[in-house]
């Protein structure tokens, strides 16, 4: 038997084993430009979707600042106006980061918390001046304001009480009025307020946040601190919500109380 004589169903049309002198099927020019039309399609939104994700996880790699406010120098080194800089140095210290780098009028270094990476910064200007140094950061590394975390204290909150909030002013402070001021006006950054407590009788409240912290103090602030260090690890590994409600939780408030 010729091989040719194998059909394909009740069409006529040889299988194998005999030449054809054109293919099996053609595509209409109308039917080749609607597949080409579909992969220029797919080929497009594909390279959309890979440069959407290039993007995102380059955001998501750029640093957390978290900075202390304070005013520079020995003078003023333990003093209450300067409990940011000592939660700065508490983390640096808990995490391993060597804060040895002086740039942007700051003292700061950068490390990683879990997968996080941070720069931990204390400015050198002096406190009013603050937005100076946080400032050009902030400008110099791009980080987007919902990733700095700006730490200093608090006159209006009783002492070594902590409060985690996502944005708000100034409340008076000069430091804080410099940084929104340098930020352009911009509140909505995260900021961890530390009570310093009020100025007892009629004292200064000039003079009294250039004083230091009594003996019973010190050990009651160093509980905060180590509060404080906990709640930036919740902050950066699982999210703003689940801090503030460690930090601000009636629970919390009654235990530091």
């Amino acid at each position: 038997m010729n091989i040719c004589s194998f059909w394909v169903s009740s069409m006529k049309i040889p299988f194998h084993g005999c030449r054809f002198s054109r293919p099996f099927f053609s595509l209409s020019s109308s039917s080749r430009n609607r597949i080409m039309t579909i992969q220029s399609s797919s080929s497009s939104t594909s390279s959309a979707s890979i440069s959407t994700e290039s993007k995102e996880k380059k955001k998501e790699n750029l640093p957390w600042l978290i900075v202390g406010l304070g005013n520079p120098g020995k003078k003023y080194a333990a003093t209450r106006h300067n409990v940011g800089f000592e939660m700065v140095d508490a983390i640096a210290e808990a995490e391993g980061i060597s804060m040895n780098t002086v740039s942007f009028k700051a003292l700061f270094g950068k490390g990683l918390i879990g997968d996080v990476p941070v720069i931990l910064a204390k400015q050198q200007t002096f406190m009013n001046s603050s937005g100076e140094s946080v400032g050009a950061i902030v400008s110099y590394y791009k980080i987007p304001l919902k990733q700095v975390l700006v730490i200093f204290d608090d006159l209006d909150l009783p002492f070594a009480k902590l409060r985690l909030l996502s944005k708000g002013g100034h409340g008076g402070h000069n430091g804080m009025k410099s940084v929104i001021n340098h930020f352009k006006g911009n509140t909505g950054f995260p900021r961890l307020r530390i009570g310093i407590g009020r100025p007892p009788g009629k004292m200064d409240p000039v003079a009294f946040v250039l004083r230091t912290f009594t003996k019973q103090e010190r050990e009651e602030l160093s509980f905060t601190l180590q509060d404080g260090i906990e709640a930036l690890r919740i902050l950066l590994l699982e999210g703003f919500d689940k801090s503030a409600t460690f930090v601000n939780s009636a629970k919390k408030m009654e235990q530091t109380g």
